[in-house]
């Protein structure tokens, strides 16, 4: 009778373990594996007379990349290949007007400019930027793919702004999956 009854409780043990987590638990945790995949796409397109337009629309202050798989609420975020930039101003998130990147544009031709708003019209401002602090703003300008590249564009930048410095980024999608 004790084994019967041991072997009972052991029975019940196994089949509460093998019973399903929660519903809820198991959609939240599926969602927030979905939300930390990331996606590493294409090159950048620094011309600003060319954006890239294929899947993704960007908008005139974002550096735009090739997004060669459609979003289907299937992952967080997508990231462009690796490049440099130099940033030519920091500043305060929302802060510095798309003027002074439209007149930067000026400067720079044949080079895309920039500017930082990560959520600054909430998910309106979804592309940010990585090796930066995103919540600060900043002007920037394409530099290049390699590092000798934008070391050589550097001291051109450096010329119309003192204090300008290199940075190695990705340009990151950030997609609201609910």
């Amino acid at each position: 009778m004790k084994r019967s009854v041991a072997l009972a409780v052991a029975l019940c043990a196994a089949l509460a373990h093998a019973q399903p987590k929660d519903e809820a638990e198991q959609d939240e945790a599926a969602q927030q594996a979905v939300a930390r995949k990331v996606v590493t796409q294409g090159e950048v397109c620094p011309d600003p007379q060319n954006p890239c337009v294929e899947v993704e629309r960007f908008k005139p202050n974002e550096l735009s990349f090739r997004i060669a798989s459609k979003f289907d609420f299937d992952r967080g975020q997508d990231r462009s290949a690796a490049f440099y930039a130099v940033i030519l101003k920091s500043g305060e998130l929302c802060r510095i007007p798309d003027e002074e990147r439209i007149a930067a544009q000026g400067r720079f031709e044949g080079r895309k400019v920039f500017l930082h708003r990560y959520f600054c019209e909430e998910f309106g401002d979804k592309v940010t930027y990585t090796n930066v602090n995103r919540k600060a703003g900043f002007l920037a300008v394409y530099a290049g793919r390699t590092e000798a590249e934008a070391r050589a564009f550097l001291a051109d930048a450096q010329a119309k702004y003192p204090g300008a410095n290199l940075r190695r980024m990705q340009v990151v999608v950030t997609y609201q999956l609910e």
